[in-house]
């Protein structure tokens, strides 16, 4: 059996969705703000603080094994629920949270290992949610915007490993936004009233010194509307390494307005 530690956006809809295609047993910790799994049966609800239950109940259920996805906000710390080995982990999280949300997941993950609950990658049922290496459209990024790219891709390179930017947006080889902790649909709305139009891109990439099994940068059709709304060109990604929803659909959106989608 596996189990399911899911947080909020689609990403772990789709995963559960294939799992339940292919008829695998599995056990959902449901740490999602909206406790969107509470109308499945094998979904248990569990305060992030409560470490001796989630590690109970994984055992009890014989999950050797987890797959972490979707977003798990940092907690308001003084109102969780602790039990006793929230008690003592809970100074190792709190740590953990002042350099960023991936980095409680990856504390959690720490935890569980000592437990021998071994961490599989988020994507491990779902590959096919990733780009290949290429273009996936047919307008394709021209000198100006390789330019545009290039210095996306330094800019992320440059920062520091607990930075929590995975994306920017570049034009005329500026800097013109880079993501904080917010997310990259918040950096997307502060440029939707540019008037300038068919220019620039962003490039999502994950944050340096990432754990590839979980947190990994999520593109999606919404990602692409507010791209166009930006008066963006195109969109860069990760090879493998990014999580995108809604393929067919984003790719038919970005041909239809002349943009592109390129894998580096």
């Amino acid at each position: 059996m596996i189990g399911l530690i899911f947080g909020d956006t689609d990403f772990p809809k789709e995963i559960l969705k294939k799992i339940k295609q292919k008829k695998f047993k599995y056990l959902i910790i449901d740490l999602s703000k909206k406790r969107t799994f509470r109308k499945d049966r094998n979904s248990k609800r569990v305060s992030i603080g409560q470490f001796g239950r989630i590690i109970n109940l994984l055992k009890e259920n014989k999950c050797k094994k987890v797959l972490f996805a979707g977003k798990v906000k940092k907690p308001k710390f003084s109102k969780l629920k602790l039990d006793f080995k929230g008690v003592y982990y809970i100074p190792r999280i709190i740590k953990s949270s002042k350099i960023g949300d991936a980095a409680i997941l990856k504390e959690i993950i720490d935890i569980l290992n000592k437990e021998k609950i071994k961490t599989i990658s988020s994507l491990f049922f779902n590959p096919e949610l990733t780009l290949n290496k290429g273009i996936h459209t047919k307008i394709k990024p021209n000198n100006f915007d390789k330019a545009d790219i290039s210095k996306a891709i330094s800019i992320l390179n440059n920062l520091n490993k607990y930075n929590y930017s995975q994306g920017t947006v570049v034009r005329n080889k500026k800097m013109v936004a880079i993501e904080d902790s917010r997310g990259t649909q918040k950096l997307l709305k502060k440029l939707k009233n540019k008037k300038i139009k068919k220019s620039g891109v962003l490039v999502k990439f994950p944050k340096k010194k990432q754990d590839l099994r979980i947190d990994l940068p999520t593109i999606g059709l919404k990602t692409l509307k507010q791209c166009k709304l930006a008066g963006l060109k195109g969109i860069v990604v990760k090879n493998k390494q990014n999580i995108f929803l809604d393929k067919k659909k984003c790719i038919n959106f970005a041909n239809k307005n002349k943009m592109f989608i390129l894998s580096k």
